[in-house]
């Protein structure tokens, strides 16, 4: 009988243990020995064997640095600078692409124009172009890419071959990497998830370390699940921001009407300040010191964002978990007003953050910052599979 003791710890794969020191390593910075040795439970024997073959493979390196304490250990574990990653990272305006190492530094990055209204067609010729300047790019620095990270706005299980959000032919799309670039190992997921683990990995403090929901509010408002990063499900995606509040509501980029994306977006947002929405984004995170805001105005955004609660408390109904991280332009109000927010989740959560133990986090918007986020998922991407082939298979 094992009641009330806990289950023992499933045995790792290799692939398994290589991703938790990799995604340990990236989330810190680095880290010593005896440190690292405990944060990803292994003996100090087993994490030698294991980093001597990822120094080999060229994915860590190891420094010397002061020592933390008399007698302690001098060298400094870190991903290798010279690992080259590429980022590609879609929005209605524009296709960003850049190349960057495993520390989240760009070394290149460039700008493919998308025209005022997307179509598949043009979408697609944007990437072929971009996929061509990247491959010169390359050629000309000699740059060997060990990971290709694609963040597409609206991607889901759905939109294999079309987007309610930006039209785009994935299929295609991922046809074409694999053309331009060949044995380039390349994913392609939802924006959200890309910022998610943009602000897991690069932001200084982030809230959360175990389980919880990601609240991302730019153009598009959605979420995503966010859990042990060495594991295979580590990040979903949830639409959150395509809740109907009223079919007779503003109308939204999915088609419906009434979505909290449609009252809560930046779009949305630059048509209750009066401003429009290019001026906003040219101003980014100063519009709310720069941009007077008046008490009837105030009162509609408290508005607002009390539905983004209720959407955000909705989903907590559906999929309980102890913290939520909020990130775009509700984090740059006051406390104050944000409080209409909390006041939303505790109007329809499970007894409200009380009972249910949810902590709120508000971590600073990312938007503009492009391809920084699809360079961060590339990151956690070839971190997660352990640096090993793509293709590769092994036993437990």
């Amino acid at each position: 009988m094992t009641t009330g003791m806990e289950m023992p710890e499933q045995p790792r794969s290799r692939r398994q243990t290589r991703a938790a020191i990799l995604t340990h390593l990236l989330q810190s910075g680095g880290s010593f020995r005896p440190p690292l040795a405990k944060a990803v439970r292994l003996s100090e024997a087993s994490l030698s064997r294991i980093l001597f073959d990822l120094k080999a493979e060229g994915l860590i390196e190891e420094v010397r640095r002061p020592a933390p304490y008399v007698g302690g250990p001098t060298g400094l574990v870190s991903l290798d600078g010279s690992v080259a990653l590429a980022a590609f990272e879609l929005s209605t305006q524009r296709l960003s692409i850049g190349v960057g190492g495993l520390s989240g530094k760009l070394h290149y990055t460039e700008c493919v124009p998308l025209p005022k209204t997307p179509t598949v067609e043009s979408v697609g010729r944007a990437f072929r172009e971009a996929l061509t300047l990247l491959r010169e790019q390359t050629r000309l620095r000699r740059i060997t890419l060990a990971q290709i990270g694609v963040s597409i706005p609206g991607l889901g299980r759905l939109s294999t071959s079309g987007n309610p959000i930006i039209p785009c032919d994935v299929r295609h799309i991922s046809a074409t990497f694999g053309e331009v670039f060949a044995g380039v190992p390349v994913e392609l997921t939802n924006s959200v998830v890309a910022h998610a683990t943009f602000h897991r990995f690069r932001t200084e403090n982030y809230p959360f370390s175990g389980a919880h929901l990601f609240v991302f509010v730019s153009h598009g408002v959605a979420g995503a699940w966010m859990d042990d990063p060495a594991e295979a499900d580590a990040l979903q995606p949830v639409e959150l921001g395509h809740m109907v509040f009223g079919p007779e509501g503003p109308r939204c980029r999915c088609g419906h009407h009434g979505c909290v994306e449609a009252y809560t977006s930046l779009t949305a947002l630059a048509e209750v300040l009066g401003v429009a929405e290019a001026e906003l984004l040219q101003i980014g995170s100063e519009w709310v010191n720069r941009i007077s805001i008046s008490s009837r105005v105030r009162q509609e955004l408290r508005r607002r964002l009390f539905r983004l609660g209720l959407a955000i408390g909705n989903t907590l109904n559906v999929r309980p978990c102890n913290g939520v991280a909020i990130s775009g332009w509700p984090s740059l109000l006051s406390e104050d007003d944000r409080s209409a927010l909390v006041e939303g989740i505790d109007a329809c959560l499970l007894g409200g953050r009380t009972l249910a133990q949810v902590s709120l986090a508000f971590v600073p918007p990312s938007t503009g910052n492009d391809p920084q986020a699809a360079l961060a998922f590339a990151a956690f991407c070839l971190a997660s599979r352990g640096g090993m082939p793509a293709a590769s298979t092994e036993a437990a």
